[in-house]
């Protein structure tokens, strides 16, 4: 076992440990109670995101629950780097982005195809003159209406400017660069995102926790505005369940966090689940960056929180020890034992700091599940997962997506933990069309 290996757990588990984030919390409320400041939510918007649409959507309504001044900013998309697969990513955030409206009553529809250059350039200008007047909240869905539901015409974005007359296109390119260079200095790099004294929260999805903050603060219960999904509580009858293909990756914070979950929704509705398993993004070549990865291991913290799930205390699985890992799921599966094969390793490696790099690491995550050490031992030097991980790569972006985790359901294809709800939403409306036809059946 290496110094690293060692340590690892022992600094992760303080560094992404409840405590030490209320801690922070604290001391830059203490901070700001001396300046004499009022409290400041910065908002990155990046106008050709659709997930920015929703954020934006979210902040006069914030501002009327809460004292806070808004600070926006217009950012540019992300450095190819930290979102690759930019064409895909581009055509699920339309989808992804329209669902979200549905589902939170929002203004928002998937034409299909990103907006102009020329559009994305005026809206820009108009966003940047918004805020240079303070009209910014007031004036943001309007201009992203004319660039994403008006059939992307110039001419309607041009009507925005009776209200605000747009930037000049040297303000704007130099307002972004500093709102460029600010993300980046605070430690993010994607548009729809908000700020609130040292923590990042992307998206509506991840409002409840700054309001939960916010609320613990002022020292009331408010409610949310923008709840998070709730997980199914009681079992579903449905007639013929479907399949879910379950996409995940053993070094994928996400899909430890979620794997229980997804266990358990099929418990409870009586669908079969196919692991898919795939080496991770950096296994294949896909940098990550460090910006990145901080915020999605301190974002994986705050949800783990929530659901009461194990993590924080980790030895990143990272090259021999994922796979290591990927080599004994074939034989757990065998055993029937894949389920929990996959939860002693997420469990072990994310939340135990054990290493799976070592035998004694290894040992303790396959016996635990069920797995004889000696079949282990043979396991290990079958090398066919390569294969079927290349396969289910190759699987998961036909479906038209590319990280992990990922869900397919009966037609339906979601990317993220904190979309395991549209799965679920899926099986419930089966569970209430089976019991409606059978109700039918029965008074005829």
């Amino acid at each position: 076992m290496s110094i690293k290996s060692l340590l690892m757990p022992v600094i992760t588990q303080h560094i992404l440990g409840r405590s030490r984030l209320l801690q922070l919390r604290e001391r830059a409320v203490r901070a700001r109670l001396r300046s004499g400041t009022v409290r400041q939510l910065h908002y990155f918007h990046q106008a050709d995101d659709p997930y920015s649409v929703l954020a934006a959507h979210s902040l006069v309504a914030m501002q009327q629950k809460y004292p806070l001044e808004i600070l926006p900013h217009v950012v540019s998309p992300p450095e190819q780097a930290a979102a690759p697969e930019r064409d895909k990513l581009q055509a699920y955030s339309r989808q992804d982005g329209q669902l979200l409206a549905q589902h939170f009553g929002f203004p928002f529809t998937d034409f299909a195809q990103q907006p102009s250059a020329e559009n994305i350039s005026m809206a820009n200008r108009l966003l940047v003159a918004a805020i240079h007047t303070g009209q910014f909240t007031q004036l943001v869905d309007s201009i992203s209406a004319a660039l994403w539901t008006a059939a992307h015409a110039i001419t309607e974005l041009a009507a925005v400017t009776l209200k605000v007359p747009p930037a000049t296109e040297e303000l704007t390119v130099a307002d972004m660069q500093r709102a460029n260079a600010l993300r980046k200095a605070l430690g993010h790099y994607l548009g729809a995102c908000f700020w609130y004294e040292g923590e990042w929260y992307w998206g509506v999805d991840r409002l409840y926790h700054l309001e939960q903050r916010l609320q613990e603060e002022l020292g009331s219960d408010l409610g949310y505005l923008y709840p998070p999904p709730t997980d199914l509580t009681g079992p579903l009858s449905i007639a013929q369940p479907p399949e879910i293909d379950f996409f995940f990756s053993l070094r994928s914070p996400y899909s430890a966090i979620v794997a229980e979950r997804v266990f358990k929704l099929c418990q409870l509705t009586g669908t079969k689940i196919n692991l898919r398993f795939l080496l991770p993004m950096v296994m294949r070549g896909l940098p990550v960056p460090a910006n990145k990865r901080r915020y999605i291991a301190m974002d994986t913290a705050r949800e783990a929180h929530v659901r009461h799930i194990p993590f924080g205390r980790l030895n990143d699985p990272v090259g021999r020890p994922t796979e290591r890992g990927l080599a004994l799921i074939p034989l757990a599966e065998n055993l029937g034992r894949g389920q929990d094969y996959i939860l002693s390793f997420m469990r072990g490696v994310w939340a135990e700091g054990l290493d799976a790099g070592s035998d004694r690491g290894l040992r303790k995550i396959a016996e635990r599940a069920g797995l004889p050490w000696a079949d282990v031992q043979l396991a290990l030097h079958d090398e066919t997962w390569r294969n079927t991980a290349e396969i289910n790569r190759e699987a998961m972006f036909a479906l038209g997506l590319w990280g992990v985790p990922s869900f397919y359901c009966a037609g339906a294809a979601v990317w993220g933990q904190d979309r395991l709800w549209v799965i679920a939403n899926l099986l419930q409306k089966m569970a209430d069309s089976d019991e409606q036809l059978s109700k039918q059946g029965q008074t005829c």
